[in-house]
């Protein structure tokens, strides 16, 4: 079991700060006195393959805000990147590219600007995650502030036959909580969709991460790594 290809630690940025938030409340965020670089570099010299990063700013705003650190942490860790938080044009998926982000990750563009969307599929396939946030079995939009009509399996189906790399599924409810993983929700995408799903929102144990190894192709980890919850030594 490789689990250090399959969990993918998350760096959540907000005014410079590494953060977390609670059921994707931004109001109840919590601040970690952790240096982003040194955390990066932790992750990079435990051997992840993976890093997770998201600008809560440019999420809230439509725009990233702290692109200075992303590319401050792209310099230190030496693996795959994969970012989300803001990216609402070709543009700025452009730009991210030529900075050297390996993958982002697009929600609120794939709902309101399907068009846009697509041209940034079209110019970089297989490069593009599609994040489903979900809320009660709702899809969340526009920093998780707006619900959708779209069920998440709805919205995968949407673009199964489109070049994103896959999905990544986030059980808002159980952001950030703590109170460990559902897995139900994971099954029932897999059960339409054949590309990678990643799986995020409430892992607090290893056991949690070693239930959906069975189920989903990684999982984003954050607060549990932060609290220590999860000792990542031992992974």
């Amino acid at each position: 079991m490789d689990l250090r290809s399959f969990v993918i630690p998350a760096i959540d940025i907000k005014e410079g700060k590494l953060v977390r938030l609670y059921r994707g409340e931004f109001s109840k965020l919590k601040e970690y006195d952790k240096d982003l670089i040194e955390t990066a570099t932790w992750f990079n010299d435990m051997g992840f393959k993976r890093l997770h990063l998201v600008d809560l700013d440019g999420a809230e705003g439509g725009k990233p805000k702290n692109l200075d650190k992303i590319l401050a942490i792209r310099k230190v860790f030496s693996r795959e990147i994969e970012f989300g938080g803001g990216i609402r044009s070709y543009e700025t998926a452009k730009l991210l590219f030529e900075e050297g982000i390996d993958y982002i990750v697009i929600g609120t563009l794939a709902i309101k600007r399907p068009d846009e969307f697509e041209k940034i599929l079209e110019r970089y396939p297989d490069r593009v995650i599609l994040s489903i946030d979900s809320r009660y079995g709702k899809v969340a939009v526009g920093g998780w502030k707006e619900e959708s009509a779209l069920s998440p399996e709805e919205l995968a189906v949407r673009y199964e036959d489109k070049p994103v790399w896959g999905y990544l599924y986030t059980i808002i409810e159980r952001d950030g909580s703590l109170e460990g993983v559902d897995e139900n929700p994971y099954r029932e995408i897999k059960e339409v969709v054949d590309k990678p799903v990643l799986a995020s929102g409430g892992v607090s144990s290893l056991e949690d991460i070693k239930r959906l190894y069975e189920i989903v192709d990684g999982v984003v980890v954050g607060k549990a790594i932060y609290e220590g919850s999860i000792d990542i030594a031992s992974i």
